[in-house]
């Protein structure tokens, strides 16, 4: 589920004419993220819904990152087990209390993640990450970011770096057993 300005994108098995019921008379562009969408979409699909986040998006740029980081293949890294789950060709790298995570999600974009432990934030890490990010994406692609609008260090961190807003999601998964 995917917003835009003047679009909405339910990418799920539902049938046009019953997400168009859900946009009233006055095709109000917001009525599909709403919670009441969303938990109908739920029950319809026997999905979950995450958190509605906001998207960034930033162009790459070139050359090496600013800031000195690890490849790391194997870890069990809370923010790089969660990559995995939501994208494939996951990589990840990490600068001391920090780690940065590269992967394909939604539509094979390349999504950047990132995450500062507790003790090393307010320092600018975040926002070198994320900057570090779009030194790093494959082929020259742009990157992606999700940010739930909650974590507003998070957002200035992604802002601070050139990401842009453009837009929000939903992203639906199976249900837990």
């Amino acid at each position: 589920m995917a917003s835009f300005p003047g679009h909405v994108v339910v990418a799920a098995d539902v049938d046009r004419p019953w997400v168009e019921s859900w946009m009233g008379t006055d095709d109000d562009l917001s009525a599909p993220l709403s919670p009441r969408f969303l938990g109908a979409l739920e029950q319809r699909l026997r999905m979950t819904a995450g958190n509605i986040d906001a998207v960034l998006l930033a162009q790459p740029a070139a050359g090496e990152p600013t800031i000195p980081l690890t490849p790391i293949t194997d870890s069990d890294h809370p923010r790089v087990v969660r990559a995995r789950r939501y994208r494939e060709d996951v990589r990840a790298w990490t600068c001391g209390p920090a780690v940065l995570v590269l992967g394909r999600g939604l539509a094979g974009r390349w999504e950047a993640a990132v995450e500062v432990a507790q003790g090393a934030r307010n320092e600018g890490l975040g926002r070198s990450l994320a900057a570090a990010a779009r030194h790093l994406v494959p082929q020259g692609r742009p990157v992606w970011a999700q940010v739930a609008p909650g974590n507003a260090a998070s957002l200035r961190a992604f802002l601070a770096a050139g990401y842009e807003p453009v837009g929000a999601e939903a992203l639906l998964m199976p249900a837990p057993d």
